[in-house]
């Protein structure tokens, strides 16, 4: 691993254990840093408000990176920047759609104007695109559930997220094993606070299972 993908690999780490854990089951070390690259990306619009006081200074900062985008999807991204320089190769090499990332901005900014919460611009999104990264086209309906029960989860609506578990599980039956390591931190939608080895467990046992 790279200096560079060594530092984004700590960053989600810090900011986004679950599914640091999950991406540990990427046994390719290349697809496993295109995870990551993808959740650093999204680590770093998820600190915005932590690092700024007033609603308007967070919103100038996501449409910063809203036109940073530009530029990403052009193929130059802004020189010295490892999130963007890893994420316009993953873009590249991928071939991968710039709504998915114009939404999840969008929703950051929406959220910063009090705006309701848009679960698929949040969750149901990046997880297609992390499934896409690993398994190619064509999974996004597979995998819109398992999004959905992460999202309910995330926003405190657990019930919801348990009565929608069943459906989410009967559509991953269609997701080719290699793209369950990007949906499998659903899986610990249920139970967020267990100590991390039980849920390098869980995580292990959701992808022998295929399920969530």
């Amino acid at each position: 691993m790279t200096e560079a993908a060594d530092t984004l690999d700590q960053q989600v780490r810090t900011a986004d254990l679950d599914r640091w854990l999950s991406s540990r089951l990427v046994s390719d070390e290349r697809a496993r840093a295109d995870l990551i690259a993808l959740y650093a990306f999204e680590a770093e619009l998820m600190t915005i408000p932590t690092r700024v006081t007033q609603p308007l200074l967070a919103e100038m900062r996501y449409t910063w990176w809203a036109e940073q985008m530009d530029g990403v999807f052009a193929g130059a991204p802004r020189k010295g920047h490892p999130v963007l320089e890893a994420l316009t190769d993953l873009v590249a090499r991928h071939g991968l759609d710039r709504a998915p990332f114009d939404a999840l901005i969008e929703a950051h900014i929406g959220r910063v104007r009090e705006e309701p919460h848009d679960l698929d611009a949040f969750y149901v999104g990046p997880m297609q695109v992390g499934v896409r990264i690993l398994a190619g086209e064509g999974h996004d309906a597979a995998v819109a559930d398992a999004g959905r029960v992460w999202g309910l989860a995330q926003t405190g609506r657990s019930q919801d997220a348990a009565a929608l578990r069943s459906a989410a599980n009967a559509a991953l039956k269609r997701l080719p094993p290699v793209g369950f390591p990007a949906v499998a931190h659903a899986a610990l939608a249920a139970d967020p606070d267990r100590p991390e080895p039980l849920k390098r467990l869980r995580l292990l046992w959701a992808v022998l299972r295929g399920r969530i």
